[in-house]
């Protein structure tokens, strides 16, 4: 293993065990998402039953993939900040963390990957079990093969990627900012919109749906839920999953520019 990687190893593994120990918060959250999917499930059938044939989805994929999005909601939410960055950048802590032997943007990008998976751990496995064990309309469905499961997965995990480099982005705009908590506010309401959390994206007028798909927001839970209901397939899922690979790389390219251009203007205060 090469050195430079052990230190950020050891602080994804502390991060992650600390986040796990937040048990209540865990089964808050599970309650909600059940509730969340169900009136979910329910709007849609009701929309279903007057003409099933007019959307793009049928009710089983929906129904997947909107309690797949429940199960690992963590992973890609677009409101799952790392709130003590935002106080360090604020209350000048980040001369800290700018000492310390490690690059900034890669201890970031750890322990906020961390905090994603220790939260989907203590929620997703409750989720899918019960909605696999629910009456038809509302039970989970899984792939047809382990094949299609792997590749879910495996996008999962790149979408993740993609939405902790976009967080990554929120919290260097903070150094330009006196207070985070507007830029938070509108990056989580309009990424969760556009990453077919309130609405699946192939569920956009043809238009917008295009220009979405090509974005990164796209990349972030639409393509991997889709995925899994078997909505992508063939040489459309080779594509999208080439795509995610390609947001990655962009975003977290600028994240690393726009990072280094905005610790050069920091000032700290005081001695």
């Amino acid at each position: 293993m090469m050195p430079a990687v052990k230190p950020y190893i050891a602080l994804f593994r502390i991060r992650l065990v600390n986040s796990i120990q937040y048990r209540a918060a865990a089964l808050g959250g599970i309650v909600t998402q059940f509730v969340w999917g169900f009136m979910l499930i329910l709007s849609f059938m009701a929309f279903y039953e007057s003409n099933p044939g007019a959307f793009p989805m049928t009710l089983q994929q929906t129904v997947s993939y909107i309690w797949m999005g429940q199960a690992f909601l963590a992973l890609t939410m677009s409101w799952a900040y790392d709130y003590s960055i935002f106080d360090s950048i604020e209350n000048g802590h980040i001369s800290y963390d700018m000492v310390r032997p490690m690059d900034l943007y890669s201890r970031w990008f750890t322990t906020s990957t961390a905090n994603r998976l220790a939260m989907a751990a203590l929620r997703c496995i409750p989720i899918i079990v019960v909605a696999l064990v629910l009456p038809e309309p509302f039970r989970l469905v899984l792939p047809d093969s382990f094949a299609q499961f792997g590749v879910f997965f495996i996008s999962l995990f790149l979408g993740m990627a993609v939405a902790v480099s976009l967080t990554m982005l929120v919290y260097v705009s903070a150094f330009f900012t006196i207070n985070s908590a507007g830029t938070r506010m509108i990056f989580a309401i309009g990424m969760d919109f556009l990453t077919g959390g309130i609405l699946p994206i192939p569920f956009f007028p043809v238009g917008i749906r295009r220009v979405i798909e090509v974005l990164p927001f796209g990349a972030v839970r639409d393509m991997p839920l889709r995925i899994f209901a078997g909505h992508i397939y063939g040489t459309e899922l080779v594509q999208s999953m080439v795509l995610q690979v390609f947001w990655l790389v962009i975003l977290v390219f600028l994240g690393r520019v726009w990072m280094r251009t905005a610790l050069k203007r920091v000032i700290a205060q005081g001695g």
